[in-house]
């Protein structure tokens, strides 16, 4: 009997009431306090250009996501990968690898340019994921501010 399902990943190119379903059950096991996802914040987010969300899916069910944001700057092209979330269920089938993978060839594609991403400390399996897939850690401060829409 064979232990391993096939997983797919792809790129969500249309804005579905379901997939804001699985973003938010995602969202969940990756944050304790996420805020509701909407069907607008996904046709936003599909519709951005410098924006991709991908989906991990395994008999049909989305499993897993990762989004890879891009901009230039006078650095150069920057890119970073954000929310990398597998299913607590279809967890240690290397998913979480094979959506890293996948943006990682993705921004291949995209030119030139440094792939980022920030993990907590207390993250340890993720953290051995990335720097396993070449990541290395760099020495900064990350600074943090929440902004509100002008009125």
């Amino acid at each position: 009997m064979n232990m391993e399902k096939e997983v797919r990943i792809f790129e969500v190119q249309e804005a579905l009431g379901s997939y804001v379903d699985d973003v938010n059950r995602l969202l969940v096991q990756l944050s304790s306090s996420p805020a509701p996802f909407t069907l607008e914040n996904l046709a936003a987010l599909v519709s951005s250009a410098a924006t991709h969300l991908f989906f991990a899916e395994s008999e049909g069910s989305v499993v897993g996501m990762l989004t890879l944001g891009e901009y230039l700057a006078p650095t150069g092209r920057k890119m970073w990968i954000e929310d990398v979330v597998v299913d607590g269920a279809a967890r240690g089938r290397s998913i979480g690898r094979m959506l890293v993978e996948h943006a990682m060839s993705f921004a291949g594609n995209l030119g030139d340019g440094v792939l980022m991403l920030t993990s907590r400390p207390s993250r340890v399996a993720a953290n051995n994921l990335y720097r396993s897939c070449g990541f290395q850690p760099k020495e900064t401060n990350m600074y943090r501010k929440e902004i509100k829409a002008a009125k």
